[in-house]
């Protein structure tokens, strides 16, 4: 089985946010973080905007958003052009810490039972709720689990599958 170039570009980089306005007279950009924490996208030098390097000046958090100054965006014409635009890094520029895994990563992943084998369904969606993560499963019927060490046995993302202890009743 070949993976198409297609394929490559999904696995090599995610979506984490979005460049919701501008910032300022001066070329800054608002982004709308989709991140565990606004924090996280302070620490690159680079984005991918529309496939293209872009070299991150600086950037600070500013009331749950990231302000951000970046190479020949100049003024407040250039930034308005990036409006709307998503915001990609490169997963290679990402070290997460154990048992921390990209919700790209985790959808489609096959569910099984870990007691039986059983194959339960796939991962749809990954809701992130303040208590916890919660994994939405669709199987023949669909079910909610929340994403902790009671419930995940193992997660094998290359093996593209995650087993689960389940409870009587879900």
């Amino acid at each position: 089985m070949s993976i198409s170039s297609t394929d490559k570009m999904k696995d090599e980089f995610i979506e984490t946010g979005k460049i919701v306005n501008t910032f300022g007279m001066c070329g800054d950009v608002k982004i709308q973080p989709w991140a565990d924490s606004p924090g996280f996208l302070t620490g690159f030098d680079h984005f991918y905007i529309d496939g293209i390097p872009v070299k991150v000046l600086s950037s600070k958090v500013h009331k749950g958003c990231v302000i951000a100054t970046l190479e020949d965006i100049e003024d407040i014409d250039a930034a308005i052009k990036l409006k709307n635009k998503v915001i990609k890094i490169k997963k290679e520029d990402v070290c997460l810490d154990e048992g921390h895994y990209f919700i790209a990563d985790l959808i489609g992943l096959h569910v099984i039972n870990a007691e039986t084998g059983e194959n339960i369904g796939k991962i749809t969606d990954v809701l992130s709720l303040p208590s916890s993560n919660v994994y939405v499963i669709k199987g023949e019927r669909e079910i909610l689990v929340p994403a902790v060490p009671e419930f995940i046995v193992e997660t094998n993302i290359a093996a593209g599958n995650i087993k689960l202890r389940l409870i009587e009743g879900l």
